[in-house]
């Protein structure tokens, strides 16, 4: 267990070593001590892995002793106690090499025992004084913050190890590009004709996971960039693919059209044919700097969308401060608008704003033919959905494309190269 939790360490995310630094620092401060910290056992060595004090003291994480030169070591097999309220009383402890990084008055340790048996090292108190008032109660309270500490430490272990298996499954998808790209059609209800595709990500990859679960894991494990990259990547390749007045709209995060991504991934790309979604799931923290990265694309052509409009508070905030060129609806609101007059009513204030800014709306979700009606009567300029179309490779994407069937024949523009397993609504749009 203990080459585990040494293993796993370097993956953890920092919570679990805030987490014990805040368990040091309480049990010195209840204990009235100067000092206080984590000592690991390792390869012969007491290593420093936390301290808490106040102090201007010669030890820092990281320093090591010979094991078998510390009181540490002594106390947990037995030859010296656990307490010590007085160390001038016990000779042996201050003739050990490692008792002189500091001066001790007083002094306490836990060995913090593992689920296995193991011992990983120990919670350690010392004080510059002695301190005649230390007794065998604040030995059991050290013995509950050791027991808590080794907990803190299992988990953070658990968690490096699930993070490391995360980062080599998605090295492994990436190395062997095991996703495709499905299109799901976008159709113009003005001009009765379909204008673009939404591209999505499918993997193939065991486990079978929705997209948006294989995107969050990827961020999470560091590799959110890569994967949105190489996805991207393969639908600007597959464009060629469908006639010059079809356009893609990509799905892209706020954190890499900041950090430059997409600008580096579009440069030779036909940005006039390209619309970048940004979704309600993703928090801006920088609108400026966000805006800025856009301004130079957009030029070129790019159209900006927010995506999930009316799914939450975020989305309204990426309208008013980002001027999309297009709104999309979210399925939360057009799925029955048909019978839901509060829903109806939203999806008209969306349209009636578009068109005081000259922003497009495309609604997201459309299923029935009754929905697709109010959406036509409420003069939504375009829409996309299981009854326009399901997502289907790009082979069928340029099929329906030279078919150019419209939303009332619906058996022909949705059965077009149809993917078994696509049923349902879409998964969250990578």
């Amino acid at each position: 267990m203990t080459d585990l939790i040494r293993a796993s360490a370097s993956a953890s995310d920092g919570t679990h070593d805030e987490i014990v630094q805040d368990a040091l620092y309480s049990i010195r401060m209840h204990l009235g001590m100067d000092v206080a910290f984590l000592g690991e056992f390792r390869d012969g060595e007491r290593v420093f892995r936390q301290i808490d004090t106040e102090l201007d003291l010669p030890i820092r994480p990281g320093d090591s002793h010979p094991l078998e030169e510390t009181y540490c070591q002594r106390a947990v097999d037995g030859r010296l106690p656990l307490l010590v309220p007085d160390t001038s009383v016990v000779p042996e402890m201050m003739a050990l090499p490692a008792s002189t990084s500091f001066e001790m008055g007083a002094y306490l340790t836990a060995p913090i025992l593992l689920t296995d048996g193991s011992i990983y090292g120990t919670l350690c108190c010392a004080s510059i004084a002695p301190d005649p008032s230390l007794g065998e109660r604040d030995v059991a309270l050290l013995n509950l913050f050791g027991a808590f500490v080794g907990r803190q430490l299992e988990r953070s272990a658990a968690t490096g190890r699930s993070s490391e298996e995360a980062n080599l499954r998605i090295r492994a998808m990436l190395e062997l590009e095991d996703f495709s790209i499905v299109y799901q059609p976008i159709y113009d209800l003005v001009h009765d004709k379909l204008v673009g595709f939404e591209a999505l990500t499918r993997f193939a990859t065991q486990p079978v996971r929705a997209p948006d679960v294989w995107f969050d894991e990827a961020a999470r494990a560091g590799l959110g960039e890569q994967l949105e990259v190489a996805t991207i990547a393969k639908a600007i390749e597959e464009l060629e693919q469908l006639p010059e007045h079809i356009f893609v709209s990509l799905n892209m995060s706020p954190e890499n059209i900041i950090n430059g991504a997409v600008a580096r991934m579009l440069v030779d790309a036909p940005l006039k044919r390209i619309v970048l979604e940004i979704t309600e799931h993703e928090s801006v923290d920088d609108y400026t700097k966000l805006g800025a990265a856009l301004a130079p694309l957009r030029e070129r052509g790019l159209r900006l969308a927010v995506d999930d409009a009316g799914a939450g508070y975020a989305s309204f905030r990426h309208i008013l401060k980002l001027e999309p060129d297009i709104i999309k609806l979210d399925i939360s609101i057009t799925r029955d608008i048909d019978t839901q007059i509060s829903r109806r009513a939203l999806a008209a204030a969306l349209i009636r704003f578009a068109e005081e800014t000259g922003s497009r709306i495309v609604a997201e979700g459309v299923e029935t033919e009754a929905e697709l009606a109010v959406l036509r009567e409420l003069r939504v300029n375009k829409a996309q959905g299981f009854l326009i179309g399901r997502p289907v490779p790009i082979a069928a994407a340029a099929e329906m494309v030279e078919r150019n069937a419209s939303p009332t024949s619906r058996f022909v523009l949705a059965g077009v190269g149809t993917h078994s397993g696509e049923t349902g609504t879409p998964a969250h749009p990578h």
